[in-house]
């Protein structure tokens, strides 16, 4: 079982006799049962009966059915309501758009909107570099999904997939002042999509791709890239890549090793493992293996490869290593995974070099629970919240985006992106680092300021 967590969090409403002692009883049954309390809040009391509000996370839905159940099982206990937190905060939906200024009279909606607004639209017109100035535009990003790769869940279709866009939108928005909107896609052709996005780019400032599977993302992205004049981002790819590769920078200088003499082993080579992978080589790592679900790429393997693959093979694995994972792992220094929950196991971590480094980010069940890890690496790293060195992507899409729209770039870079990511390892010092705190917090405010400010010195330059 996982730990408990704000991702299965329920608020019980219970009713119990005033009597002393029973307020232990409930918060016993919930903590025997493995839920983790995180606030009781009183409701209604009288001299017979007291109502309170338990606040109480857990691990899974089987999980809360069980703790229900040992409530249920108490003497003098009445469950009056459950609900599921989680399910709550997304009624209705997460995201709204809100005007900038009220319409309450006659001369507001003369300058709002007719007749005002034709003079906007004629100097428009006449100068459509304008767009930016008197529009949207120069701070609306539109987010591009199929729902075809979300999040850990696979294809779940464009409908399932409009609750992570939404919750992506308010991220653009709380982190890096950038409002965003999901635009949910019914098509799966590649070329479809790339239409699609170029008929309606005209509205927005740039295009954050999220959650299309590999490697039809590679195509979308490539294609969209030479069609238009304004940015396009593969989130899943490209923020990826930066986030980690700025933990390893400065996981590296825990472990006194260099980028040009470490041995990689990265697994899962979709887009996140690829995108990294070429981030990684940008950087300086000459030795890298990547493992998908049939074992070690390497030139000349012919099966379950594409042209995505075939690359991969053409430029990593430089002593031509085959087998499994365990053969890619033996001496490596790091190991990334982007695969799925559980792969990695204690005697792989043994085959390692020593103080060896593990970023698990398989999400949200990890390759390896770092508690299970920690006797046997140096460093651990998760995509999740709840353990130390959170490796996210919302360390670096705000703030890149940021400095995108605000420097009008055309276009993003592999400049660019290892500015980012040296941007976002430069927030910690030297002296604060420690294998607990070798990545910034996603709440650290002075993260997309520090991206956006280098992403516009390197595009004015």
């Amino acid at each position: 079982m996982s730990v408990p967590g704000p991702g299965y969090s329920l608020t019980i409403r219970i009713e119990v006799k005033n009597i002393p002692g029973m307020l232990g009883k409930i918060t016993s049954a919930i903590g025997n049962a493995g839920g983790n309390i995180g606030a009781i809040d009183i409701v209604e009391i009288d001299r017979k009966h007291v109502i309170r509000d338990f606040t109480v996370n857990t691990s899974d839905e089987k999980h809360s059915a069980t703790i229900i159940e040992r409530l249920k099982a108490l003497p003098d206990v009445r469950i009056v309501n459950v609900s599921d937190r989680v399910f709550l905060a997304h009624l209705g939906g997460k995201i709204s758009v809100v005007s900038k200024y009220p319409v309450k009279t006659r001369d507001k909606l003369s300058i709002a909107y007719t007749p005002g607004v034709a003079r906007i639209c004629r100097a428009i017109s006449q100068d459509k570099e304008k767009v930016f100035q008197l529009t949207m535009k120069k701070n609306m990003i539109a987010i591009i999904t199929d729902g075809s790769a979300v999040l850990g869940l696979g294809d779940v279709g464009p409908e399932a997939a409009l609750p992570v866009m939404e919750g992506k939108a308010m991220l653009f928005k709380e982190f890096g002042g950038v409002d965003a909107f999901p635009i949910c896609l019914s098509v799966r052709d590649p070329d479809r999509i790339v239409e699609i996005v170029k008929s309606i780019s005209p509205g927005f400032g740039g295009i954050n791709l999220e959650d299309i599977s590999s490697p039809r993302c590679f195509e979308i992205e490539e294609k969209l890239t030479r069609c238009l004049d304004i940015p396009v981002f593969h989130d899943d790819q490209h923020g990826t890549a930066i986030v980690v590769l700025a933990a390893l920078l400065n996981a590296l200088k825990i472990v006194k090793k260099n980028l040009e003499q470490i041995k990689v082993v990265v697994c899962g080579v979709g887009a996140a493992g690829v995108a990294t992978t070429k981030l990684l080589i940008k950087a300086g790592v000459k030795n890298i293996i990547g493992i998908d679900r049939n074992g070690i790429l390497y030139k000349g393997r012919k099966r379950n490869m594409n042209p995505i693959k075939e690359w991969y093979a053409e430029n990593t694995n430089p002593c031509g290593v085959r087998g499994t994972l365990s053969d890619a792992l033996e001496g490596a220094d790091v190991f990334i995974g982007m695969s799925a929950p559980g792969v990695l196991g204690i005697d792989d971590l043994k085959r390692m070099a020593e103080d060896a480094i593990v970023f698990a980010l398989a999400n949200p069940e990890p390759e390896i629970m770092p508690e299970d890890a920690e006797p046997y690496v140096r460093i651990i790293a998760t995509g999740r919240s709840d353990y130390p060195n959170q490796i996210n992507n919302v360390l670096c899409f705000p703030g890149l985006f940021r400095g995108l729209l605000d420097c009008r770039a055309r276009a993003i870079d592999d400049e660019m992106k290892l500015a980012a990511a040296h941007a976002i390892a430069g927030i910690i010092k030297d002296e604060e680092l420690s294998e607990d705190y070798i990545i910034p917090s996603v709440f650290d405010k002075r993260v997309p300021k520090t991206i956006a400010h280098e992403i516009i010195r390197i595009a004015k330059r």
